[in-house]
């Protein structure tokens, strides 16, 4: 297991009567690409300018190696920050834009012209050196940008929705850009993004933010699979979040239904949301199912049909590579492994997450 190479330290930071975080513990691995995922106005762009040293928190501190840098400039961190808007000079070709980070620490022509070959063949970028920025597509002026950032050999690259400009297919193409350059370059990757798919497809940790709280911290797949609140369950991919109670161990009542599953420890007849993601329910024949409904709305998605199952009084949503016409009557059957239960939260207010080493 890497070292924790960052560690946030109870940092709060406000804007005038606006608490963008409050009080916010988290550690970063070393080579980790960790992805601060959540949206608009959930405080990760202000947490990454915290790190950036573009921000200074109230309260708290950032620990960079064993090191307290929170009042350290940013050209003094050995952290580097690619913006979405790439923040390119217009009126320098794309060597003199690379370099420029390498002269003001006075290093020589000679390092600076390897560096910017180096960093131009990482980016897949050969040959473009005098070039200027003005003559260049969206994702290879974004490129550009991570090649400046590169060449000052950073520990860790900090990436503000650098992807966000660009359109579905480059943005894709550049998904993979990113991991192959994070594997090559063995460096520590924190990414800000709104993007569910683009942190899934991307981290090897994601952290899920909310008005200035962690409401989750784990690999894609925990938080895919194993939500720990409603919240998560919604804003990651689709669910069918439902009031029910927990009848006993294994066993939750769901709209009047009994349904088994594999959860415990949540007491008799408790209320609680359970989560049931559309790919997880099998549409059959309606004396096969736990409970019957109708197919009211369909909609093809090329890898799989969309449809609503009215049943009980609840429009289920469903993925199914099987099409059922409007109008088919259907029975729901869903394996009990694939319901996952949450406790209902005591009050709307997000909790923070304890983190644990």
């Amino acid at each position: 297991m890497s070292h924790k190479l960052i560690d946030i330290v109870n940092i709060s930071k406000s804007f005038g009567e606006n608490l963008v975080l409050d009080d916010l513990n988290l550690y970063i691995r070393e080579n980790e690409f960790l992805t601060l995922l959540g949206p608009s106005g959930c405080g990760k762009t202000t947490l990454l300018r915290i790190l950036g040293g573009f921000e200074s928190p109230d309260t708290g501190k950032v620990i960079f190696d064993g090191k307290n840098i929170t009042e350290l400039a940013p050209n003094k961190r050995q952290l580097n920050t690619v913006f979405q808007k790439y923040a390119l000079f217009t009126n320098m070709t794309i060597a003199q834009n690379i370099a420029f980070g390498l002269k003001i620490k006075g290093k020589s022509q000679s390092y600076i012209n390897d560096k910017i070959r180096y960093a131009l063949k990482l980016v897949n970028l050969e040959g473009f050196e005098d070039r200027t920025p003005d003559s260049l597509s969206g994702g290879q002026q974004q490129r550009i940008a991570i090649a400046r950032a590169i060449v000052n050999e950073p520990k860790v690259l900090l990436l503000d929705e650098p992807l966000g400009a660009l359109d579905l297919k480059l943005r894709q193409d550049m998904q993979y850009e990113l991991i192959r350059l994070k594997n090559e370059l063995g460096i520590t990757f924190v990414y800000v993004t709104h993007d569910q798919e683009e942190a899934l497809t991307m981290s090897d940790t994601i952290v899920v933010m909310n008005q200035g709280y962690i409401q989750q911290i784990g690999t894609p797949e925990d938080i895919y699979n194993e939500p720990q609140n409603a919240f998560v369950a919604d804003f990651i991919g689709e669910s069918n979040i439902l009031p029910a109670t927990m009848v006993e161990d294994r066993l939750v009542k769901i709209l009047g239904v009994n349904f088994p599953c594999v959860d415990e420890g949540f007491g008799r007849n408790k209320p609680v949301d359970a989560v049931i993601r559309p790919e997880d329910i099998d549409l059959v024949k309606p004396e096969e199912g736990i409970m019957e409904g109708v197919v009211t709305h369909l909609i093809f998605k090329g890898v799989h049909y969309e449809m609503e199952v009215l049943a009980n009084n609840y429009e289920w949503l469903v993925h199914s590579t099987d099409m059922f016409p409007v109008g088919t009557e259907v029975g729901i059957k869903v394996d009990p492994f694939d319901i996952q239960i949450m406790k209902k939260p005591e009050s709307e207010d997000a909790e923070a997450v304890t983190i644990e080493e």
